[in-house]
């Protein structure tokens, strides 16, 4: 088991880079992140709950219109922003100016890896979840359990009647592991909630490939990753019942802010 504390205080990466196809025409002059959801921008509530956490640093990966993220909200964030001592360091990578488009999920993780901790957050910015803790105790948990992530998963909503991962259920108080199951298993699936917590060793050898920083530029996706985890029973995961929505329609947008 490994009890190795990451560096004090939580670092966060903040998935940002995504074009938002199916949100279009918002998208095509808006970033999808900077969408306003009940009065602000999508990613504020996240940036908003990692505050409250205890997250001192967040690592935001762009692409399409980034450069109206970092306009948006620069390099610190919060009420203390104006001081010298800000309540949330906010840094970028850059995937569309220096590699000429997103990375996907685990090519960005990797490249923003210099930037994080031994144990860090990963989320998407295009997930709406208000009541979601980031919470020190998670961290400490995963920490003890010694695995490689730790996943939030939900009940499935319409748009993905499927599921993405199956869920064991532990004894004696240790953390259910998250299943990959195949495609004629009948144990119920839940959907990812994009939200997990991940040890560094994830994305460096024998797990992962590519070169720490990803100097290429190489895009990969993080579900295979993840998947290959699970089969050697590295991952754990639990469900989280509290509203989330995947802002990825106008529609669902719209309901929002109804």
């Amino acid at each position: 088991m490994n009890t190795l504390a990451p560096l004090s205080p939580a670092r966060a990466m903040l998935l940002a880079a995504g074009r938002g196809e199916r949100m279009r025409p918002l998208t095509d002059t808006c970033p999808k992140p900077l969408l306003a959801v009940q009065g602000k921008p999508l990613m504020q509530w996240h940036l908003e709950a990692l505050e409250r956490g205890g997250c001192r640093q967040v690592v935001v990966n762009t692409d399409w219109l980034g450069e109206q993220i970092v306009a948006q909200f620069g390099g610190p964030f919060g009420p203390e922003a104006a001081s010298d001592q800000p309540d949330l360091a906010l840094r970028y990578s850059h995937e569309g100016r220096d590699f000429g488009g997103a990375l996907e999920t685990a090519g960005g993780i990797v490249r923003a890896l210099p930037l994080l901790g031994e144990v860090f957050w990963v989320l998407a910015a295009d997930v709406f979840t208000p009541g979601f803790e980031f919470s020190q105790a998670a961290i400490d948990r995963f920490i003890a359990s010694g695995l490689l992530a730790h996943l939030w998963l939900v009940p499935n909503p319409a748009h993905n009647p499927a599921g993405d991962f199956g869920l064991q259920a532990a004894a004696d108080g240790a953390l259910a592991l998250a299943l990959n199951l195949s495609n004629g298993d009948p144990r119920p699936r839940h959907t990812f909630s994009t939200i997990g917590l991940y040890r560094r060793t994830l994305f460096e050898p024998p797990w992962c490939d590519i070169a720490t920083g990803n100097p290429q530029g190489l895009k990969a996706p993080l579900a295979p990753l993840l998947r290959r985890a699970m089969d050697q029973g590295r991952v754990s995961a639990e469900l989280y019942t509290g509203p989330w929505t995947d802002v990825g329609t106008p529609q669902r947008l719209a309901e929002l802010n109804v």
